[in-house]
């Protein structure tokens, strides 16, 4: 009987798999049995030695949101996490254009299509598949001076449902996790900031930021055959944030 948390003989993709949650969402595939292809436009040197054998690098940059649609040829590829992901921080009234297609080709074009790359080589094969977005708070809340930022989380959520719809009776599940405040990279400036940092721990029940590490493991359950009855949710990974 196979192991309900574990993913021997499965391939993954993670996408941005170089640093912070990727990374780590990477790691603990690997911790669970997979072979990992590390995806990302800038070296995943790190992610790679620690991932060791289990690990194959992809260069991929999905500024080009059609970047992926020919990686799965001649692949087996049995997981898709869409984690790569950028953000411009501006008030409204200034956001540019520019700006705008950037965010909505790299956090909500590029999933679209890789998702659907990925989906018809699974189909096509005739197996299983399992797809996993990154979605975020701003999925359900507005925020602040993050307006294309909000706007493709928003849509990853309405992507995981739609998705879910069409393909959970042909054998893919796709569902996402909105990750709460994380302690990476992007959000050193916050916790830096002391009333910044004191205002958001008041409002988290759980009285700490999150861990890239908390957002790996529940990816690693999507993943396996424990889930294979959930689709189209999206699970907040927020220490109680929405609760609140």
């Amino acid at each position: 009987m196979t192991h309900p948390f574990r993913l021997d003989g499965r391939t993954a993709l993670v996408t941005g798999a170089n640093a912070g949650i990727g990374q780590a969402i990477a790691l603990a595939l690997g911790r669970a049995g997979a072979r990992v292809i590390a995806a990302s436009r800038r070296p995943a040197t790190e992610t790679l030695t620690a991932l060791g054998p289990q690990g194959e690098a992809l260069m991929l940059d999905l500024s080009d949101p059609l970047a992926a649609r020919d990686i799965f040829a001649g692949r087996r590829v049995d997981i898709l996490v869409n984690n790569a992901g950028i953000i411009r921080r501006a008030d409204s009234l200034d956001v540019t254009e520019q700006d705008w297609d950037e965010v909505m080709d790299v956090n909500l074009k590029a999933v679209f299509f890789t998702t659907q790359a990925f989906a018809r080589a699974v189909l096509a094969r005739g197996g299983r598949g399992k797809v996993i977005n990154i979605a975020s708070l701003l999925s359900f809340q507005g925020g602040i001076r993050v307006a294309s930022y909000t706007a493709a989380k928003h849509g990853v959520a309405g992507l995981t449902r739609i998705l879910a719809n069409e393909w959970a009776g042909r054998g893919i599940n796709v569902n996402a996790i909105a990750p709460g405040y994380i302690e990476t990279a992007n959000t050193a400036a916050l916790r830096a900031d002391p009333e910044r940092n004191a205002a958001i721990l008041a409002r988290i029940p759980a009285g700490r930021w999150g861990r890239p590490e908390d957002i790996a493991e529940t990816a690693v359950f999507l993943a396996a055959p424990a889930s294979n009855y959930i689709h189209g949710a999206v699970l907040n990974v927020d220490g109680g944030w929405l609760a609140r």
